[in-house]
């Protein structure tokens, strides 16, 4: 077997096979979880002593929080998530609202920009038009598809706890691809664009995991974080490859004595996943 051959349909559509294995074992789990949260989560008038539970809870995290940052202890920090999330903490009507589905919603409008652009990426000639690579462009189609079921999964569990449906892309994301599009000039700038929103969804997922209180939800959201997170590590070793003028070396099995040193490591750059990414928990809410 030649190693230096480039990757060829067959091996391609056996990894796009295991990732829709991946993807499909976290969407039945993530389909469990709904179930469970539609069997569990009664409306608030029917658990009254439990919702004031709750609300003291809150409070109480609220205050700590809050009285933290003022002493300049950097929980959540000055920038990014954590200013975000301290001005949230700051509103006193924030106390009443229901904050998991806030952040549901949130991940709702994350995975319908990731659809919207997907498919902005399949109109491209090199990724879904007449030059583009059949089997690329299956997998674009594929990477779509999961990003649609994410959607539905997150909605349908925003449905449980008596939230809206969101139905519309990140609002601040969306400008920032619609900026991007007529940049879309190569194979590369798609990967690049592509791998900024998959590594903001994963790492706003893992902010959300500690974020949110009902259990069901935080299954459902850690089980499409596993996919996001697989999504990032394949694009970014793409993109180094591609960045590099070297798309030759991706290959299977990769030509090892050609790969740079850093080829093993280059799609998990971090021991613990970060959150300076994270997306605010209310960016994308149903307003």
């Amino acid at each position: 077997m030649n190693e230096n051959r480039n990757l060829d349909e067959p091996e391609l559509i056996e990894l796009m096979e295991q990732s829709k294995d991946i993807h499909s074992d976290a969407m039945r789990r993530t389909r469990g979880d709904i179930n469970d949260l539609i069997n569990n989560v009664a409306p608030a008038t029917e658990r009254p002593e439990e919702r004031k539970e709750e609300a003291a809870e809150f409070t109480k995290k609220r205050s700590e929080i809050l009285g933290a940052a003022s002493n300049g202890l950097g929980i959540l920090g000055v920038t990014g998530l954590g200013a975000a999330m301290l001005a949230l903490f700051s509103k006193p009507a924030f106390a009443s609202s229901n904050t998991d589905i806030q952040i549901l919603q949130t991940a709702a409008s994350i995975e319908n920009l990731a659809v919207a652009t997907y498919q902005t990426a399949l109109t491209l000639p090199f990724i879904g038009g007449s030059s583009a690579n059949p089997v690329v462009k299956a997998f674009a189609q594929t990477t779509m598809k999961q990003h649609q079921e994410h959607a539905q999964a997150f909605n349908a569990a925003i449905t449980a706890l008596g939230g809206k449906q969101q139905n519309n892309p990140d609002p601040v994301l969306l400008k920032v691809v619609e900026s991007a599009k007529p940049s879309l000039t190569s194979p590369s700038q798609v990967v690049n664009l592509a791998l900024e929103l998959e590594q903001g969804a994963a790492e706003t997922y893992v902010a959300n995991v500690a974020a949110l209180s009902e259990a069901r939800a935080i299954d459902v959201t850690s089980s499409i974080l596993g996919v996001e997170a697989q999504h990032v590590a394949i694009l970014t070793a793409v993109s180094a490859l591609l960045s590099a003028g070297a798309p030759q070396l991706i290959t299977l099995p990769p030509p090892a004595a050609q790969l740079p040193a850093a080829a093993g490591s280059i799609g998990f750059p971090n021991a613990f996943y970060p959150t300076n990414k994270a997306r605010p928990q209310t960016e994308g809410a149903v307003k």
